[in-house]
C-alpha cells in the first residue's frame, strides 16, 4: 500500500523487552498534502494489558480500535475472561481478512503482555497478515524509523532505553517525512509486581 497514493501519512513504531512493550506514533493527520489536524491520536489502549498503534487512514484507525475493543469485551461477557494477546491479534487478523475486498487502509501494531508475563508484538498489513517481531515500524516514515530501531535495539535493554529509542525513531521519521509530525504519543505496557498496565503519554517535538 502506498500512503502517497492516498495522500495520507503516519509513522508508528513498537518494541518489546522482557517486561514491557512500547508503542509510539506521531500526531499529524494529513490528507492530499494538507494538514488536517496536529493532534491525531494513533495509539489506542484496548485493555490494561494490550494496545495498538496504527498508520494509514485516520478514520480506519479509529474504527479498528473500536471494533477490537468491542469484540474483546464481548468475548469477556461470553467466556468470563479476556482473550490473550496472541488470541486478540489473531482475532483482529481475521477481522481484517474478512474485509479484504474493501480493506481498512491501515497498518497495525498490536502489543501486550500475556498472563504468564510473555511480551508480544505483532505487525499487520491491511488485509490481516500477521507477523510477530521484537521491534517494527509502519507507515510513510517506516523506512527511516526502522533504521534507528535496528541500530539501537537490544533484547536486554531496559524500559527507559526502549522508550527513548522509540521516541528517537519516530522523531527521525518526523524530520524526514513531510506528512508525519506534530508530537509523539506513546502507549506503554509494563508488568510491575504482577500487575500489567497500559499508560498513555505524550512527548512534544521541537
Amino acid at each position: 500500500m502506498s500512503y502517497q497514493e492516498y495522500g495520507i501519512g503516519a509513522t508508528a513504531v513498537g518494541l518489546r523487552g522482557r517486561d514491557y512493550v512500547v508503542l509510539a506514533a506521531e500526531k499529524r493527520v494529513s490528507y492530499g498534502g494538507f494538514v488536517v489536524s496536529r493532534a491525531g491520536k494513533k495509539v489506542f489502549k484496548i485493555t490494561d494489558y494490550l494496545g495498538i498503534a496504527c498508520a494509514g487512514l485516520f478514520a480506519d484507525m479509529q474504527a479498528i480500535s473500536r471494533i477490537l475493543a468491542a469484540e474483546l469485551e464481548y468475548h469477556k461477557l461470553v467466556s468470563g475472561r479476556l482473550p490473550t494477546v496472541h488470541a486478540s491479534a489473531r482475532l483482529l487478523a481475521a477481522i481484517l481478512y474478512a474485509n479484504r475486498y474493501f480493506p481498512f487502509v491501515s497498518e497495525i501494531l498490536v502489543g501486550g503482555i500475556e498472563p504468564d508475563g510473555t511480551t508480544r508484538l505483532y505487525v499487520m498489513d491491511p488485509v490481516g497478515s500477521l507477523i510477530e517481531d521484537d521491534y517494527a515500524a509502519i507507515g510513510s516514515g517506516a523506512q527511516i524509523a526502522i533504521g534507528i530501531l535496528e541500530q539501537g535495539y537490544r533484547s536486554d535493554m531496559d524500559f527507559e532505553a526502549a522508550r527513548k529509542l522509540a521516541v528517537t525513531a519516530v522523531r527521525a521519521a518526523i524530520e524526514r517525512d513531510a506528512i508525519s509530525g506534530d508530537g509523539i504519543d506513546l502507549l506503554i505496557i509494563r508488568r510491575r509486581d504482577g500487575v500489567t498496565e497500559a499508560v498513555e503519554e505524550s512527548v512534544p517535538v521541537t
